[in-house]
């Protein structure tokens, strides 16, 4: 005879406040440790705003932008370097006091957090049935706790806009071959150049016509500057451009690069540069093929978190609030955490695996690499493995990740793949 269905059991009222009681157990125990990771921060009080408005100031009494120069007791000398088209956005900001600027970035900010937040975990808690409001929010605190927000927030940074119109594009607009999918690829590359990676994504992944609109969007912007502010917009495409100096000291901790990583092996000289170039041709090559095959796979997320992660180990200069790009990787790694099959034992170990480097890496992101020093003025090269591994933990991370990072499987997908690289 078949055995006789057994009914699951009932859920009591009990078991659902007790629930209750540990999610906000939950919730207030990761609020009440975030102004302990903030403190240390505080000593950068809104620095890099600061440097922005009174070089808005000194460039709105009719002096050339890149001239502006501010002593700095640790690198001598600091300059504005972002491109024109930035400071006809920063511009405005210098008429309003400077409390209310550093209020209006902040609260931006975090805003943006709680967004993208959002858009990186809505398909996770649908597919995997989590609890949205709890997993949402307990997200968004891990999100304020990872050391790139505190950087970007207490430097008073513009990061986190860049990263709403990233993940606005690839993770929207490019996937439904919008009209306007490579516009905010294309303005975020004309504000600052880093998102210039992903430009070469959509080259990549053969979107031709949004690498085409990123391409056109971003030369407009640049010419829009150009037409406001020709001398300067000159000036900084022939020269400040490539003066990579103007930025600070490449072997300094907070420089989480690959040039930073051969700047700290070969200091006080520099490194050589047919080496360097060698080593972002084998990295940029090989993480964007990864990233192609995930976007071929039907896994944006995946291919965007790579593109991030290459950009910010290519790049001469990768201070730690540039890379935002482990967040999204955390997410890829828990989801296929999640969804890895517990009935084999294939599965188990993958399920463990997964698990055990979404949680490291957080765990490695939120304790961060300068928020505990200081912010690398101590001598850059070391003869300590310990100390060695320490001032590189990002750009050691960011490598592991590029190799690791799996490409998921969605469902109804036919070419999907689910493995890590070969």
């Amino acid at each position: 005879m078949p055995a006789e269905p057994v009914a699951p059991p009932a859920v009591t009222d009990d078991d659902v406040g007790g629930r209750t009681v540990r999610r906000l157990a939950a919730v207030l125990a990761l609020a009440a440790v975030l102004p302990a990771l903030y403190l240390p921060g505080l000593v950068h009080d809104f620095f890099d705003l600061k440097i922005y408005m009174r070089a808005m100031d000194w460039w709105a009494a009719g002096n050339p932008l890149y001239d502006y120069v501010q002593p700095d007791r640790v690198q001598g000398e600091l300059y504005f370097t972002y491109p024109p088209f930035s400071a006809l956005l920063l511009r405005p900001f210098a008429l309003l006091p400077l409390g209310a600027t550093v209020a209006i970035f902040t609260a931006l900010t975090v805003l943006a957090v709680v967004v993208t937040t959002r858009w990186l975990l809505a398909p996770v808690t649908a597919r995997h049935g989590l609890p949205r409001v709890f997993t949402l929010t307990l997200a968004v605190l891990l999100v304020l706790a990872v050391e790139s927000t505190r950087e970007t927030i207490t430097f008073g940074q513009i990061n986190m806009l860049l990263v709403v119109l990233i993940l606005g594009d690839l993770l929207f607009a490019v996937p439904r071959a919008s009209r306007w999918a490579g516009v905010g690829v294309g303005l975020a590359t004309a504000l600052k150049l880093f998102p210039g990676i992903f430009i070469v994504y959509l080259l990549a992944t053969r979107r031709w016509r949004a690498a085409a609109v990123a391409s056109a969007t971003a030369a407009a912007a640049t010419l829009l500057a150009a037409a406001v502010a020709p001398r300067d917009s000159w000036r900084f495409w022939t020269h400040e451009l490539w003066a990579t100096d103007r930025v600070g000291r490449t072997d300094y901790t907070g420089n989480q690069s690959l040039f930073g990583l051969l700047s700290r092996i070969t200091a006080p000289e520099k490194p050589g540069q047919l080496l360097w170039l060698a080593l972002v041709a084998v990295v940029a090559g090989y993480g964007l093929w990864r990233a192609t095959r995930a976007a071929r796979a039907g896994d944006p997320l995946t291919g965007l978190a790579l593109t991030g992660l290459v950009g910010a180990l290519v790049s001469p200069i990768t201070w730690t609030h540039h890379i935002y790009w482990f967040i999204p990787a955390v997410v890829v790694l828990a989801d296929a955490a999640l969804g890895a099959d517990p009935a084999t034992g294939g599965g188990v170990r993958r399920r463990n695996a997964l698990a055990a480097l979404a949680i490291g890496t957080t765990a490695l992101i939120v304790y961060g690499v300068v928020t505990f020093y200081d912010w690398g003025v101590a001598p850059a090269r070391t003869d300590s493995p310990v100390e060695f591994l320490t001032r590189n933990t990002y750009v050691l991370l960011s490598l592991l990740l590029l190799a690791t990072l799996p490409i998921r499987r969605e469902p109804g997908k036919s070419r999907q793949m689910d493995s890590l690289p070969e």
